[in-house]
Protein backbone atom coordinates (compact mmCIF):
# COMPACT_ATOMS: atom_id res chain seq x y z
CA UNK A 1 0.00 0.00 0.00
CA UNK A 2 1.50 3.01 -0.84
CA UNK A 3 1.57 6.26 1.13
CA UNK A 4 1.04 10.08 -0.18
CA UNK A 5 4.31 11.62 0.20
CA UNK A 6 3.14 14.95 0.90
CA UNK A 7 1.45 13.43 4.36
CA UNK A 8 4.65 12.44 5.46
CA UNK A 9 6.63 15.69 4.18
CA UNK A 10 5.89 18.50 6.50
CA UNK A 11 7.67 21.09 3.75
CA UNK A 12 4.77 20.27 1.42
CA UNK A 13 2.66 22.39 3.85
CA UNK A 14 5.31 24.92 4.83
CA UNK A 15 3.81 28.19 3.32
CA UNK A 16 0.09 27.23 4.88
CA UNK A 17 2.08 26.28 8.23
CA UNK A 18 4.37 29.67 8.37
CA UNK A 19 0.72 31.47 6.75
CA UNK A 20 -1.58 29.84 9.88
CA UNK A 21 1.08 30.65 12.33
CA UNK A 22 1.89 34.19 11.27
CA UNK A 23 -2.49 34.61 11.34
CA UNK A 24 -2.33 33.59 14.98
CA UNK A 25 0.69 36.27 15.55
CA UNK A 26 -1.15 38.74 13.69
CA UNK A 27 -4.23 38.62 15.83
CA UNK A 28 -2.53 38.31 19.15
CA UNK A 29 -0.43 41.62 18.17
CA UNK A 30 -4.06 43.16 16.82
CA UNK A 31 -5.60 42.50 20.27
CA UNK A 32 -2.72 43.97 22.32
CA UNK A 33 -3.32 47.55 19.80
CA UNK A 34 -6.49 47.34 20.26
CA UNK A 35 -6.03 47.23 24.34
CA UNK A 36 -3.79 49.61 23.76
CA UNK A 37 -6.13 51.70 21.92
CA UNK A 38 -8.52 51.75 24.01
CA UNK A 39 -6.38 52.60 27.23
CA UNK A 40 -5.05 55.76 25.42
CA UNK A 41 -8.73 56.88 24.47
CA UNK A 42 -10.06 56.33 28.10
CA UNK A 43 -6.24 57.68 29.31
CA UNK A 44 -6.93 55.26 31.94
CA UNK A 45 -3.64 56.15 33.89
CA UNK A 46 -2.28 59.44 34.59
CA UNK A 47 1.10 58.55 35.24
CA UNK A 48 3.94 60.85 33.67
CA UNK A 49 5.00 59.66 30.30
CA UNK A 50 2.00 56.70 30.42
CA UNK A 51 0.22 58.18 27.52
CA UNK A 52 2.99 58.73 25.23
CA UNK A 53 3.94 55.06 25.92
CA UNK A 54 0.61 54.02 25.07
CA UNK A 55 0.43 56.28 21.99
CA UNK A 56 4.05 54.69 20.75
CA UNK A 57 3.10 51.06 21.81
CA UNK A 58 -0.35 51.38 19.88
CA UNK A 59 0.66 52.89 17.08
CA UNK A 60 4.24 50.02 16.60
CA UNK A 61 1.07 46.99 17.27
CA UNK A 62 -1.10 48.09 15.46
CA UNK A 63 1.82 48.51 12.04
CA UNK A 64 3.33 45.29 13.20
CA UNK A 65 0.27 43.40 13.21
CA UNK A 66 -1.11 44.82 9.43
CA UNK A 67 2.24 43.35 7.94
CA UNK A 68 1.84 39.56 9.83
CA UNK A 69 -2.20 39.97 8.28
CA UNK A 70 -0.54 40.94 5.27
CA UNK A 71 2.49 38.32 5.51
CA UNK A 72 -0.78 35.75 6.78
CA UNK A 73 -1.90 36.07 3.01
CA UNK A 74 1.12 36.89 1.11
CA UNK A 75 2.60 33.15 2.05
CA UNK A 76 -0.81 31.60 0.73
CA UNK A 77 0.08 32.11 -2.40
CA UNK A 78 3.34 29.52 -2.19
CA UNK A 79 0.69 27.09 -0.91
CA UNK A 80 0.06 23.74 -3.45
CA UNK A 81 -2.81 22.63 -2.46
CA UNK A 82 -5.02 25.90 -2.21
CA UNK A 83 -3.47 27.88 -5.30
CA UNK A 84 -5.14 31.05 -4.14
CA UNK A 85 -3.83 33.67 -6.21
CA UNK A 86 -3.84 37.13 -5.74
CA UNK A 87 -7.61 37.37 -5.68
CA UNK A 88 -8.42 34.50 -3.46
CA UNK A 89 -6.38 36.52 -0.41
CA UNK A 90 -7.47 39.90 -1.76
CA UNK A 91 -11.41 39.33 -2.72
CA UNK A 92 -13.83 38.21 -0.31
CA UNK A 93 -15.64 34.62 -0.72
CA UNK A 94 -13.39 34.28 -3.78
CA UNK A 95 -11.38 31.08 -2.35
CA UNK A 96 -12.81 27.72 -2.54
CA UNK A 97 -11.72 26.30 0.50
CA UNK A 98 -14.02 27.78 3.55
CA UNK A 99 -15.46 30.84 1.84
CA UNK A 100 -17.69 32.12 4.38
CA UNK A 101 -14.78 32.30 6.84
CA UNK A 102 -11.66 33.49 4.52
CA UNK A 103 -14.10 35.56 3.18
CA UNK A 104 -14.63 36.91 6.94
CA UNK A 105 -11.05 37.37 7.39
CA UNK A 106 -10.48 39.44 4.40
CA UNK A 107 -12.82 41.70 4.98
CA UNK A 108 -11.31 41.80 8.35
CA UNK A 109 -7.94 42.41 7.29
CA UNK A 110 -9.12 45.08 4.78
CA UNK A 111 -10.78 47.00 7.05
CA UNK A 112 -8.14 46.61 10.13
CA UNK A 113 -5.93 48.51 7.23
CA UNK A 114 -8.64 51.41 6.76
CA UNK A 115 -8.86 51.85 10.23
CA UNK A 116 -5.43 51.41 11.35
CA UNK A 117 -3.73 53.82 8.29
CA UNK A 118 -6.34 56.23 8.64
CA UNK A 119 -4.67 58.09 11.84
CA UNK A 120 -2.06 59.31 9.16
CA UNK A 121 -4.79 60.90 7.05
CA UNK A 122 -6.47 62.69 9.81
CA UNK A 123 -5.46 65.85 9.09
CA UNK A 124 -7.20 65.86 5.74
CA UNK A 125 -10.01 64.37 6.83
CA UNK A 126 -10.76 66.24 9.77
CA UNK A 127 -10.22 65.03 13.35
CA UNK A 128 -13.76 64.40 13.80
CA UNK A 129 -14.54 62.16 10.64
CA UNK A 130 -11.25 60.11 11.60
CA UNK A 131 -12.37 59.34 15.44
CA UNK A 132 -16.04 58.20 14.33
CA UNK A 133 -14.05 56.51 11.60
CA UNK A 134 -11.30 54.64 13.89
CA UNK A 135 -14.33 53.52 16.73
CA UNK A 136 -15.13 50.97 13.29
CA UNK A 137 -12.06 49.12 14.73
CA UNK A 138 -13.69 47.03 17.15
CA UNK A 139 -16.55 45.82 14.20
CA UNK A 140 -12.95 45.20 12.02
CA UNK A 141 -11.13 43.31 15.33
CA UNK A 142 -14.41 41.20 15.66
CA UNK A 143 -14.01 40.07 12.18
CA UNK A 144 -10.45 39.05 12.37
CA UNK A 145 -11.38 36.90 15.45
CA UNK A 146 -14.45 35.11 13.94
CA UNK A 147 -11.79 34.48 11.48
CA UNK A 148 -9.36 33.15 13.38
CA UNK A 149 -12.15 30.60 15.37
CA UNK A 150 -13.98 29.54 12.23
CA UNK A 151 -10.74 28.84 9.55
CA UNK A 152 -8.00 26.32 9.78
CA UNK A 153 -7.55 22.29 11.72
CA UNK A 154 -6.33 24.13 14.73
CA UNK A 155 -9.32 26.30 15.51
CA UNK A 156 -10.88 23.91 17.96
CA UNK A 157 -7.05 23.26 19.62
CA UNK A 158 -7.31 24.33 23.30
CA UNK A 159 -4.15 26.52 23.17
CA UNK A 160 -5.48 28.15 20.85
CA UNK A 161 -8.51 28.84 22.05
CA UNK A 162 -7.13 29.49 25.41
CA UNK A 163 -4.73 31.91 23.89
CA UNK A 164 -7.72 33.68 22.12
CA UNK A 165 -9.79 33.65 25.47
CA UNK A 166 -6.85 35.46 27.12
CA UNK A 167 -6.39 37.81 24.64
CA UNK A 168 -9.71 38.54 23.81
CA UNK A 169 -11.00 38.98 27.61
CA UNK A 170 -8.02 41.79 27.83
CA UNK A 171 -9.48 43.87 25.01
CA UNK A 172 -12.90 43.49 27.01
CA UNK A 173 -12.05 44.57 30.25
CA UNK A 174 -9.91 47.48 29.23
CA UNK A 175 -13.06 48.22 26.47
CA UNK A 176 -15.79 47.91 29.46
CA UNK A 177 -13.88 50.08 31.83
CA UNK A 178 -13.66 52.88 28.72
CA UNK A 179 -17.08 52.60 28.29
CA UNK A 180 -17.61 52.84 32.23
CA UNK A 181 -15.42 55.54 32.08
CA UNK A 182 -17.09 57.45 29.58
CA UNK A 183 -20.59 57.39 31.40
CA UNK A 184 -19.06 58.55 34.72
CA UNK A 185 -18.14 61.79 32.66
CA UNK A 186 -15.74 63.04 30.45
CA UNK A 187 -12.59 62.15 30.09
CA UNK A 188 -10.19 64.87 31.02
CA UNK A 189 -8.49 66.76 28.27
CA UNK A 190 -4.66 66.16 28.30
CA UNK A 191 -2.23 68.42 26.13
CA UNK A 192 -1.61 66.61 23.06
CA UNK A 193 0.90 64.03 22.16
CA UNK A 194 2.56 64.14 18.90
CA UNK A 195 3.18 60.88 16.96
CA UNK A 196 6.63 59.78 17.15
CA UNK A 197 6.30 58.27 13.37
CA UNK A 198 5.92 60.64 10.60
Amino acid sequence: MSVDPSLSDPGAHAFWLASRGLGIVAMILLSAAVGCGLALSGRMTQRPGAAAWLKTSHEALTLTSLGAIAGHGLLLLGDPYLHPGLSGIAVPFVLGSQPVWTGIGIIGGWLTALFGLSFYVRHWIGLNAWRKLHRWTAFAYVLCLAHTIGSGTDARSSWLILLLAVSTLVVVAVGAKRISGRANGPARVGTPIRSPVR
